[in-house]
């Protein structure tokens, strides 16, 4: 009878430390989404403005709004997962500082350029300008001004 207790709490705990491995064990992930903070990165291109409508990101805006457009590159290689985050733009020239939210790309774009909506545009430079030198990066996502 000892025998057999003894083997009934033997395939216990066999079967008891193979459940807790296996539930202990780390899921596989499908997501796309990174695992870690990307390090900020400070670009720096010129910077044009654009009338704005239906962007890239689904969301249709106006000129008013402080919309920013990333190239169409960058915009795809990320599959648009910076949508709705917003940038902090500086005018190397002047040193002005302003907030913009991208909702759109800019297939005429390289990758560290900006088209940005009159209205931004306007914090920086006269539109007559059309054009400046621009320092960006994103916000933490979930921040806004």
């Amino acid at each position: 009878m000892a025998s057999r207790i003894l083997s009934v709490f033997y395939w216990l705990c066999l079967f008891a430390t193979l459940f807790m491995s296996i539930s202990a064990s780390p899921v596989p992930s499908n997501s796309t989404e990174p695992r870690e903070l990307e390090k900020r990165v400070t670009r720096t291109g010129r910077a044009t403005w654009f009338n704005v409508g239906l962007g890239n990101c689904g969301k249709r805006s106006k000129d008013s709004d402080p919309v920013v457009a990333m190239s169409k590159a960058f915009y795809d290689r990320n599959g648009g997962s910076n949508c709705g985050q917003w940038v902090e733009i500086i005018n190397t020239a002047n040193g002005k500082k302003a907030y913009g939210q991208l909702l759109d790309s800019c297939p005429g774009c390289k990758e560290s350029e900006l088209d940005i909506s009159p209205s931004l545009f306007k914090k920086f430079a006269p539109l007559d300008n059309g054009i400046f030198t621009a320092q960006w990066h994103f916000m933490a996502k979930g921040w806004s001004p």
